[in-house]
């Protein structure tokens, strides 16, 4: 997944700079052509009945507001990109640090994985649906109707332990047989690295999942909380 990522972001960045350096290089080739244009119809024409000089004055001015707001709408492109790195150089304090997300969370085969459920109020019965990373159900855990963190130690219906890679834990809300409410719940996932997708963070989790930064909802230090 690092590796998409990244083969990702290299083609990004790649085709952004391309689009920007052929819009400039069309716009100045056009604004020649313009120029000789202009040019030659001076030099050819009819003396008897010369061309209206204002004219030419306007559409050499229209031209030259296209072009500055052309050069202007690059100089933000480029802006944003350096604020995009700017981010992720901030970013790069969470490496090492636990996010709290939407996502499949990793179980390594040692660790719980930590799962913050959040029910519907109105439910009066609660249960987190496990499944692997190929969607297969592992697990049905019954949970309060509260919004208390869950650690998950990794063990399947019967009690074994499941092996290493991602899960994910539907919470499914139920009041007597209707579904209220079925979510991907939140995990607290170890953060490994960050890179730039576009103009956006990203962050690689310890199960070498993808994750924008800005879907990041808490922010905890590993080495202090359990």
């Amino acid at each position: 997944m690092t590796d998409a990522v990244s083969a990702a972001t290299t083609a990004t960045t790649t085709q952004t700079s391309s689009a920007q350096s052929q819009r400039a290089t069309g716009l100045t080739s056009d604004f020649e052509t313009f120029l000789k244009m202009l040019t030659a119809q001076a030099r050819y024409q009819d003396p008897l009945e010369p061309l209206d000089s204002t004219e030419y004055a306007s559409q050499l001015a229209q031209f030259s507001m296209v072009e500055q707001q052309v050069q202007g709408n690059e100089t933000l492109v480029a802006m944003q990109n350096q604020l995009g790195l700017s981010n992720m150089a901030a970013m790069s304090g969470w490496v090492g640090m636990e996010a709290r997300v939407s996502a499949p969370g990793y179980f390594n085969g040692t660790s719980p994985v930590v799962v913050s459920p959040n029910p519907a109020a109105s439910a009066d019965a609660v249960t987190m649906i496990v499944r692997d990373a190929d969607g297969a159900e592992v697990n049905r855990i019954a949970l309060p109707v509260a919004a208390e963190p869950y650690s998950w130690d990794g063990t399947d219906a019967d009690g074994n332990t499941v092996e290493e890679g991602s899960y994910t834990f539907t919470i499914e809300s139920r009041r007597g047989d209707d579904v209220l409410l079925s979510d991907l719940a939140e995990v607290y996932t170890e953060v490994k690295e960050t890179q730039m997708l576009g103009n956006d963070v990203v962050l690689i989790t310890e199960g070498g999942s993808a994750i924008l930064a800005s879907s990041v909802t808490a922010l905890r230090n590993r080495a202090t909380d359990a």
